[in-house]
């Protein structure tokens, strides 16, 4: 009898509310992710992604409901856990003073990566960060930066890893870029990701499943052809509009 694997990240009536009287930012939000899955987590801002983003990582504690990470109770035993993820998000800049190579130093000596050098050495021939790996942050290009927070995002090869818009303000070809190193790296090492984006397409090629949100709920959930055919449509995009707009679904023909 074959063994199930245990989720990479199982999240239980997650809720958060910013004010006792308020109403909820995240209400009672339900999923799982399985080890080498990807999941997308979508809706319009102020959705609640950002926000459940945080509470994954320890920075926000929840009100109400359960979040186990890799094992690991983040209501109680989170930095077992932490050590094994990892976060990147374009919105958050690294030390801008500090060069490529010395920020991934700092990060790794954070998660305790043993071999350091080695590591860095190996990213940086991954990732392409050689001409400006001694370059201070704070000058690089967009595309740069997105590539060395991304190394940052892998430099303790996480086993779960939570990224917010990982391509926002990308060109198409560093954005699909992008995707296929988060691909190969997904391929290689069985890591799960969580993936908050607007960029639907980006969805569609990443995503086994997907958890749509609206004003802090999860309002429907299934992997992108599921969806799609559940709402007649034929890409991510018009299936997001019609539930941000309220927009009565179109039943695909028989």
């Amino acid at each position: 009898m074959q063994s199930v694997m245990p989720p990479a990240l199982l999240v239980e009536t997650l809720t958060k509310r910013y004010a006792a009287d308020g109403p909820p930012a995240v209400d009672a939000l339900s999923f799982a992710l399985a080890p080498g899955e990807t999941l997308g987590l979508l809706g319009g801002n102020g959705a609640g992604k950002t926000t459940t983003i945080a509470m994954l990582l320890g920075l926000l504690v929840p009100s109400a409901g359960r979040i186990v990470a890799l094992g690991h109770d983040m209501a109680t035993d989170r930095f077992d856990a932490l050590r094994r993820m990892n976060f990147s998000s374009p919105y958050i800049a690294l030390p801008h003073r500090l060069s490529v190579r010395e920020n991934l130093r700092v990060y790794g000596h954070l998660y305790g990566v043993a071999g350091l050098d080695r590591r860095i050495a190996a990213l940086a021939e991954e990732f392409q960060l050689g001409d400006f790996l001694d370059r201070p942050a704070g000058q690089l290009s967009a595309g740069q930066k997105t590539r060395v927070a991304l190394a940052k995002a892998l430099v303790n090869t996480p086993d779960l890893l939570l990224l917010d818009e990982p391509t926002a303000s990308l060109d198409p070809d560093t954005g699909d870029w992008v995707r296929t190193a988060l691909e190969r790296y997904r391929a290689a090492t069985g890591c799960a990701i969580l993936l908050a984006s607007h960029n639907m397409a980006e969805v569609e090629r990443l995503c086994g499943q997907v958890v749509m949100l609206k004003q802090g709920r999860a309002v429907d959930r299934g992997s992108p052809a599921e969806l799609l055919a559940k709402y007649g449509r034929a890409d991510l995009e018009e299936v997001f509009l019609d539930i941000a707009r309220d927009r009565q679904r179109v039943e695909a023909p028989a």
